[in-house]
């Protein structure tokens, strides 16, 4: 199983198999999907679109967090003790939106590590996620505001198919 990171920009012709080869061993029926964000801020929907759409293709596994149902800072700790309890020895995979540096803008990274959410904005929630899958949908500007109110839906949302067509393969392909 590799456990080294990946990235990959989601506008490369190959990274839906790239991501999705990546995940298969992680897709098990152990494995649920917490997927972080609110629809109320268009740089913070991609976690809950990843859902959202997971769930009208009948994804094989749990799913947390969705347009209807998001998992944001209000409710993190909450639905954190509520997956424990419904899912003890889960392996959870943990899905956000990011802020880093503007070059990096459009790159899909999967860490080895928990997401911190909130950190980009300042916020200090509990870490989630045996694996995360990032989004770095913009970057923090030098005078420290943000602009996550000025994504384009039709960014996040091409992101957010790659993640999704990504994620169905791997478990697609893991029942052949």
């Amino acid at each position: 199983m590799n456990t080294k990171n990946l990235e990959i920009h989601f506008k490369d012709k190959s990274a839906s198999e790239i991501l999705s080869e990546y995940l298969r061993p992680f897709c098990t029926q152990s494995t649920i999907l917490l997927c972080i964000g609110t629809d109320k801020c268009i740089g913070d929907c991609l976690g809950p679109l990843v859902g959202t759409l997971l769930e009208k293709s009948s994804f094989p596994l749990p799913i947390y967090g969705t347009l209807n149902s998001p998992v944001h800072a209000i409710n993190l700790k909450e639905k954190i003790k509520e997956i424990k309890k419904r899912h003890p020895f889960s392996f959870v995979i943990a899905i956000d939106a990011c802020l880093s540096s503007s070059e990096n803008i459009g790159t899909i990274e999967i860490r080895h590590s928990p997401i911190f959410p909130g950190k980009g904005i300042g916020k200090t929630l509990p870490p989630v996620g045996d694996l995360s899958i990032i989004g770095i949908v913009d970057s923090v500007r030098k005078d420290k505001s943000l602009s996550l109110h000025s994504i384009r839906l039709s960014f996040v949302m091409d992101m957010a198919e790659v993640i999704v067509k990504s994620l169905l393969d791997a478990t697609d392909r893991k029942s052949d």
